[in-house]
Order: structure tokens, then C-alpha cells, then sequence
């Protein structure tokens, strides 16, 4: 093998280049027109451009990426994990062009594409969907193929089955091409735990321990760690025992995972994944294993020793994603400016500094990985580099990953999967750091230019301003400029010990605190606190009637909602627009009861951020418009 062609993009594209260039293997990149300056098209040392009708399918294309390998000259093709990873028809079109294949076979990715089949493989059945009654919930309808929470709904009432079979069905369809979801019982707070597997060609399977991936929001992985912590030695073998079996009863080859659901004791079989994990990090660091290598030595033919490494110390991975906690998670785009972390962990990412984060895929910035002799020691590794680390951009949820990694019931791996229903607010509202607008606005006084009146005098005078938002809440920060430096007005027992343009060192009670100040356009970066500078004179607001709906991002009208026209009368909450952007819908609501007075869109239109798409006039007590059957049912987010 010379040349592999990764069929994918981004930090999944740029992990396996890595692998690649240490083996002194060429490799090639695939790029759609949104993607053309994207990190993975620029480390490759050749890249081809795919043809497409939107930046998303363009990666759905086997032909057209099978065809850029032949033309690149390549000799096999890795899939990645996502899009066409799991893909029976891409394998077989792959071998067909004669290229090497590095995955399982295509028959053994047909068993285990669908759920349904993966547990009629293993005995089990799941629920007929016109069968369940109240006494059977909760229950969840997942889509049979895919995964990242995509296609997935918690039902707790009967009344809400129907809709969340449909919404689901779509969901799938769009976002795997295939629509077939099932329903299988609910299991409250337990705890995701799967295998890694890797299998050769000479009948040899490995089962490379367990992970735990039981921080979940809207049923998208935030947090893992290998091995999951505190299950009894009994359960581990039942547990990989399943997953060999699983592997065996398909003849699977290469690397592969099996997740289950485990409560009370007992292990609960959800899906097996052809493909690597985007959690496979915390493996490889537990084992000393580089996967995607075995991956390509499987390949290639090569038989794996009779018995896997030994398991040493601990490891942990956070997801950063560009996402903001203050408006209902909403993805982040614009400028990643800097991203950086500690020495001492992994950092995988798909984005150099500089890059645009743009809306047509998945907002995951990075994982950051940490591994350690102890579970105790590696968390606290993992949790100290994120809040140490350089993140100059969008919004992340970084601060929620340092919350989550110290609170008490994950450092005594007590956590569940519902570890963020019960938690989640208290996480990401922590107190702001309140001498961060003090430290930008001095930074900003040392690195704005005086004009020949805005120096220090010799009598006193009114105090400069300047007023940044933290949190949802307005900061107004007030100094002078004096013969000695600058001088915090207002703020008692605080002493400016130096101040530039990068840099603000505070003193208070005998205690010096550092600020690296980094200022991008009205974005102000203070440590790891994050300001929006406002207007020195702002201007009057823009006025917007009463009850007008915005887009919350850049993004795609997908649906708007049946029979739904200007003067329609609506209810509070009810459904008016569906938004699709970076492999999440959002429902845009109605927030009021009352009349719909404008309807400014258009299925399949583009909109940018701050877009009007409807206006919702409040109904007078006893007012109605036109009469229409409420829309019910809305797809709840769920990112990648």
C-alpha cells in the first residue's frame, strides 16, 4: 500500500493522514467547494475537488470519490468514520475499481448497518411500534442506520409516538438517506458503555477493553474514557465476550465497536459500528495502539498476535465544539483565530488558526485527550489543559467540558446518561470572571493610539469608558489616564501593576492575577472568558415588531409547517420553521398564542444569522385568525 485516499474531511481526514505520513504512505484528500481551503485539503499531498449539488452531499458521492482516487493514483481508500464509513455499496464499489479496502467486508457491514438486523443477529427483537402501550414507557425510536443521536426520540407519552416516529423517519432519511427507525424500551439512567474491536483475516479477534461514553447531551457523546470505571470484572468479560460473538457471527474484520446499555448490573446490546469511533483516541492511549495502523495492517493482510497488548493507566477525552450554552447551544461560526493547548495531551482537530468554521457540517472544533497512570490523574490533567488551552473564536462549550470533568458524581464515576438532565443548568452558569472586562478595557487603552487630547492632564477629568457584555450581562468598565499609568476608576483595592495591548496584571490584597488579552473585531478574548466589546456610542436599536422570529444561524429553511399562511392563529410553542445547519435542525416556535402576521421564507431558502422569518402578533383576549389544525411534534436539536 502507497497511497490511501480517505473518503471523508476535517479532523477525521487529518487523524488518518497522521497515521499515514508515519508509515511513509501518500495520501489523498477530497475536498466539496465549502471545504477547498479546509486543513485536510492542505496536509494531503494530493487533493481533489468533488462535484456537488450541496456541500454535505458532495461527500455522499461514492462515484465521484472513487473515481478521485483512481485519478489520484491511489491504491486504497480508508472511509473514515461518518458519511459513507458504513456504506456496503461504497466497499463493494471501492474493491470493484480494484482498490484497496480498509474496513470490513461489505457483507459484514450489511448485517450490521441496520439495528434491527444487528439484534435479530444476537436474538434480539425490538418493540413493533403499534404494539407499544403505556405499560411499555418510555421507550426510544432510533433510526436503524447511522448514529450521533441523529434520527433518535425519547417518547414518555403514548400521544407523542406518532410524531416522534415521523420526525424521526425524516430526520433519518435525511441524514443517512435511509428511513426506517424502531422503537425499543428506554433505559432510564444507565450508563453507554461499548468494546473496541479488531479483527484479521486469519480469524483472530481482539477485544480491546471497555469505554464509557455515558456524558451525553440530546444523545451526542461529550465526554469518554477507557476503561469505563467501577464494573465488576464479571460484567467486563460478559461485555467483550458479546462483542467477539458479534464480530465472529459476520465474519468482521478490521476495527469495529459494540455499545451496550448497562444497568442494575445487566448489559443491554444497542448496535455494533463498522467503522473506528470517534473515541478511538482513548483506546489507543490505554493500549499503546496506534488503530488506524492495525486498521491498514489488516488490510494489507497481516494476522494480529494471538493475544491484544496489556491495558495500562487511564485516559479521557472532551469533545470541544463551537457552541453557545447562552443561546440554547446554537453552533458557532466565523474565525477560529487560535487554538491551542498544554503540552501533555492529544489534541485532534481538523482546523488550523486562521480557518473559518463554516455551517454546512458538524460543529466539533477538536477532542482533547489526556492519559495518565490513574483515572483521578487523568481527569484532572484533561480538566486543567481545556482551561488552560487558547481558544480564540466562536463560543465553545469548553467551559462546560472543565465543569463537568470536576464535578463530584464523574470524579467518583457515579455519572449516567442523564448526568446533563440533571446538571446541565447549574454547569453553565458559573460566576464570570468579573475582572475580565476591567483587563480588556485597560488592554485596549494601552493599545489604542491617544490623540493629542486624550492624554493625562494636570487637573483631574471625567474617566474614560468602555462597556463589553459577559455573560448576557452589560459591563461598564471606567479608568484614567495618569503620569504613573493607568488607573482602574471606581474599583477599590485593585492596583494595575503593568498593562499593554496583550497583557493586564492586577494586584489585590497582596495577590497578582495575569490577563492575556486577545481582541479579534468586537470579540475580546481575556484568559479563557470570552467579552463582545459594545459601542462607545451606540446607536439606536433597530426596531423590530413585537413577536418577530429570527434566525438563530446561518442555515437552511428545511420545512415550514403544513398549512401554515399569513393570519393563521397559532399557539404558544407551536412550530413554525424548521432551520437545518451543521447536521442539526432547530424548530423556530411560535412564542406566543396569536395570529401569524408575515411569513418572509421559503423552503430550501438560505439564511444568514438574524434573518426575520415570521412575525407572531400576540392575540388579543378573545381574537383569533384563520382556524388551521395545530402542528405538533417538533424535532428536538441534536448536533452531528
Amino acid at each position: 500500500m502507497t497511497s490511501v485516499l480517505v473518503a471523508n474531511r476535517g479532523e477525521i481526514a487529518c487523524r488518518v493522514f497522521r497515521t499515514c505520513r508515519a508509515s511513509g504512505i501518500r495520501t489523498v484528500a477530497v475536498y466539496s467547494d465549502a471545504d477547498e481551503n479546509a486543513l485536510h485539503a492542505r496536509v494531503a499531498d494530493t487533493a481533489v475537488r468533488l462535484p456537488g449539488a450541496t456541500p454535505a452531499e458532495t461527500y455522499l458521492r461514492a462515484d465521484l470519490i472513487v473515481k478521485a482516487a483512481v485519478a489520484a493514483g491511489a491504491d486504497a481508500v480508508h472511509p473514515g468514520y461518518g458519511f459513507l464509513s458504513e456504506n456496503a455499496g461504497f466497499a463493494r464499489a471501492v474493491q470493484d475499481a480494484g482498490l484497496v479496502w480498509i474496513g470490513p467486508p461489505p457483507e459484514a457491514i450489511e448485517a450490521m448497518a441496520s439495528k434491527t438486523r444487528a439484534k435479530a443477529l444476537l436474538g434480539l427483537a425490538p418493540l413493533h411500534a403499534d404494539e407499544v402501550t403505556d405499560s411499555d414507557l418510555p421507550v426510544l425510536v432510533k433510526a436503524a442506520a447511522g448514529g450521533g443521536g441523529r434520527g433518535m426520540r425519547v417518547v414518555r407519552r403514548l400521544a407523542e409516538l406518532k410524531p416522534a416516529l415521523e420526525g424521526a423517519r425524516a430526520e433519518a432519511a435525511s441524514a443517512f438517506g435511509d428511513g426506517e427507525v424502531f422503537v425499543e424500551p428506554y433505559v432510564e439512567n444507565g450508563r453507554h458503555v461499548e468494546v473496541q474491536i479488531l479483527a484479521d483475516t486469519h480469524g483472530t479477534v481482539w477485544a480491546l477493553g471497555t469505554r464509557d461514553c455515558s456524558l451525553q447531551r440530546r444523545h451526542q457523546k461529550v465526554v469518554e474514557e477507557a476503561p469505563a470505571p467501577g464494573l465488576p470484572g464479571e460484567l467486563v468479560e460478559e461485555l467483550c465476550a458479546t462483542a467477539v460473538r458479534a464480530a465472529r457471527a459476520v465474519d468482521y474484520t478490521g476495527a469495529g465497536t459494540v455499545e451496550f446499555l448497562v444497568a442494575d448490573g445487566r448489559a443491554h446490546f444497542l448496535e455494533m459500528n463498522t467503522r473506528l469511533q470517534v473515541e478511538h483516541p482513548v483506546t489507543e492511549a490505554v493500549f499503546g495502539l496506534d488503530l488506524v495502523a492495525e486498521q491498514i495492517r489488516v488490510a494489507e493482510g497481516h494476522a494480529l498476535a494471538a493475544e491484544p497488548p496489556r491495558a495500562r493507566g487511564h485516559a479521557v477525552e472532551a469533545r470541544l465544539y463551537a457552541e453557545d450554552p447562552a443561546a440554547d447551544w446554537t453552533p458557532g461560526t466565523g474565525t477560529l483565530h487560535r487554538l491551542a493547548v498544554p503540552d501533555g495531551v492529544r489534541l485532534d482537530t481538523g482546523f488550523g488558526d486562521g480557518d473559518t468554521i463554516g455551517v454546512h457540517y458538524d460543529p466539533m472544533l477538536a477532542k482533547v485527550v489526556a492519559h495518565a497512570p490513574t483515572r483521578a490523574e487523568a481527569v484532572r490533567t484533561l480538566a486543567g489543559a481545556l482551561e488552560k488551552a487558547t481558544i480564540h473564536g466562536p463560543v465553545t462549550n469548553r467551559d462546560l467540558l472543565v465543569a463537568s470533568l470536576r464535578h463530584e458524581e464523574f470524579t467518583s464515576a457515579r455519572m449516567d446518561t442523564g448526568f446533563y438532565d440533571r446538571h446541565l443548568t447549574t454547569l453553565t452558569t458559573p460566576a464570570p470572571d468579573l475582572y475580565a472586562p476591567l483587563a480588556a478595557a485597560l488592554a485596549e487603552a494601552h493599545g489604542r493610539p491617544r490623540s493629542r487630547f486624550g492624554g493625562w492632564r494636570n487637573l483631574p477629568s471625567q474617566p474614560q469608558t468602555r462597556r463589553y457584555l459577559l455573560a448576557g450581562e452589560e459591563h461598564e468598565v471606567r479608568y484614567h489616564h495618569t503620569r504613573t499609568g493607568l488607573t482602574a476608576d471606581g474599583v477599590h483595592g485593585v492596583h494595575v501593576v503593568h498593562a499593554d495591548a496583550a497583557l493586564v496584571v492586577l494586584e489585590t490584597d497582596g495577590i497578582r492575577r495575569r490577563f492575556r488579552v486577545a481582541r479579534y473585531g468586537d470579540r475580546v478574548h481575556v484568559n479563557g472568558t470570552t467579552l463582545t466589546a459594545l459601542p462607545r456610542f451606540p446607536e439606536p436599536e433597530d426596531q423590530r415588531a413585537p413577536g418577530s422570529l429570527l434566525a438563530p444561524m446561518p442555515g437552511t429553511v428545511v420545512k415550514i409547517a403544513d398549512g401554515l399562511v399569513t393570519g393563521s392563529s397559532v399557539e404558544a410553542g407551536e412550530p413554525i420553521v424548521w432551520l437545518e445547519a451543521m447536521k442539526m435542525q432547530h424548530v423556530i416556535s411560535a412564542p406566543t398564542a396569536g395570529t401569524l402576521t408575515a411569513l418572509q421564507v421559503t423552503e430550501g431558502q438560505q439564511v444568514e444569522m438574524g434573518t426575520l422569518l415570521a412575525i407572531v402578533q400576540e392575540s388579543d383576549p378573545g381574537a383569533r385568525g384563520t382556524a388551521r389544525p395545530a402542528t405538533h411534534g417538533a424535532a428536538p436539536k441534536e448536533p452531528q
